[in-house]
């Protein structure tokens, strides 16, 4: 599978594109901010390039973690969820990449959960560069990046800040980073083996918004099934929102009511969406991180990110001397199963061995570049053709960024 590629593979694709401590709770890091008033805080922070060995460094210039290869100091990572780190999707798996690259030596981090998307994560950041000494943070969810990131990054313009959303665009301040993962090629091996699996031809899927990344993965999904079985078809209920458990549950139940017996997933915790297709007798295809454990005989697979190999390919590169600012790392950087940004989940008791087999050849045609699932000709639900016969993009390409439809056989509606 694709475990076959290289622990390194992250770091050479970042190299390309130039070429625990405990959760810390904002009330105890208040106390302590106003404690340490009188130290007169500034709005600058040291950190391992572009700062002369002579300074000294105070409360608001923490001294740098990762000056160079050779430096005994600690590179200290901060980590921001907006939700708890146990939810069984986003914040997980981004609580999981924490604690993977926190067993790298010389990197020490800290993490805070449950940091509203309000000027309590400019708070939140301050704290860890100011108490903690951080000096890269990353902080993960979407609404994080403006105008919160972009304040603080104006504040401390030596701390490099890696947000997870593609958001990155010239003009910005040049110590904010990017990364994201483009999951469409682990849903279409997904969509492959729902499909080898599904006894009645229906399946279904359970998507917060109709916005671009969540529409992709809906559509990888769904090219993956029809590439097995033409006619199959799929029924998409938007929730509205993020996290909504009581109206994921409501469309699980009522996806199971219309004879639909595998469902996939885009939303923040699939916690609910796998505990009631279970209880309903039905199979899941989960999403962000590994969910077996809720559901060990209906869950077949997932589409997981795997940000342990992206925090430590970050990790080792500055700890070598390559920061933002210096141009030793890209402002923005994206990666699928190849690179190991995404992963499938292992697969359940439910999937067949001919079915396994058939994913792991099709992960690996996929990973050598012999098999574009965006290769056309590719219509739309309502019979529009979206990609012409002869053109194949590439998963980053970025004409996929604009899409804002729904593949056929997808019955549902992207507006």
């Amino acid at each position: 599978m694709f475990r076959q590629y290289s622990d390194t593979a992250i770091a050479s694709v970042l190299r390309s594109q130039i070429v625990s401590r405990r959760s810390l709770y904002l009330p105890r890091r208040q106390v302590i901010r106003g404690l340490l008033g009188t130290a007169a805080f500034g709005l600058s922070s040291r950190l391992w390039t572009g700062c002369s060995s002579s300074q000294t460094p105070t409360a608001s210039t923490p001294d740098s973690p990762g000056a160079s290869p050779a430096s005994d100091k600690p590179l200290v990572m901060g980590f921001l969820y907006v939700g708890a780190k146990d939810d069984f999707g986003w914040n997980q798996a981004h609580a999981e990449g924490k604690e993977g690259v926190s067993k790298i030596a010389g990197v020490k981090t800290v993490e805070q959960a449950n940091v509203p998307e309000t000027t309590e994560v400019q708070e939140a950041m301050r704290n860890m560069i100011e108490q903690d000494g951080a000096t890269v943070l990353f902080p993960t969810s979407f609404g994080y990046f403006d105008p919160h990131i972009l304040k603080l990054a104006a504040d401390y313009p030596n701390v490099q800040f890696f947000h997870c959303g593609a958001l990155w665009k010239e003009g910005l301040p040049n110590n904010i980073g990017s990364y994201f993962g483009d999951v469409d090629e682990a849903q279409y091996v997904a969509g492959r083996i729902a499909a080898q699996t599904s006894k009645t031809g229906k399946l279904g899927f359970v998507a917060a918004k109709p916005i671009n990344p969540v529409l992709r993965n809906i559509n990888g999904f769904m090219l993956g099934a029809r590439s097995v079985k033409p006619d199959i078809t799929m029924k998409v209920i938007f929730t509205g929102d993020w996290a909504l458990p009581v109206k994921e549950a409501e469309a699980t139940n009522s996806l199971a009511d219309q004879g639909i017996d595998v469902v996939g997933m885009h939303v923040d915790s699939p916690k609910v969406v796998i505990e009631t297709a279970q209880k309903r007798g039905i199979f899941t295809s989960g999403f962000h991180t590994i969910q077996a454990s809720l559901a060990p005989q209906s869950y077949l697979t997932g589409t997981a990110w795997d940000w342990t190999s992206v925090y430590t390919s970050y990790a080792e590169l500055i700890k070598s001397g390559k920061t933002l600012m210096n141009g030793g790392i890209p402002h923005l950087i994206r990666g699928s199963l190849k690179e190991k940004f995404v992963k499938l989940a292992p697969y359940g008791p439910a999937v067949a061995d001919a079915v396994k087999k058939d994913a792991d050849e099709t992960i690996a045609k996929i990973a050598s570049g012999d098999l574009s699932i965006y290769k056309g000709a590719i219509a739309d639900n309502a019979g529009q053709v979206k990609i012409p016969s002869g053109t194949a993009y590439k998963i980053t390409d970025p004409a996929l960024d604009k899409v804002n439809w729904l593949a056929a056989g997808v019955i549902g509606s992207a507006s």
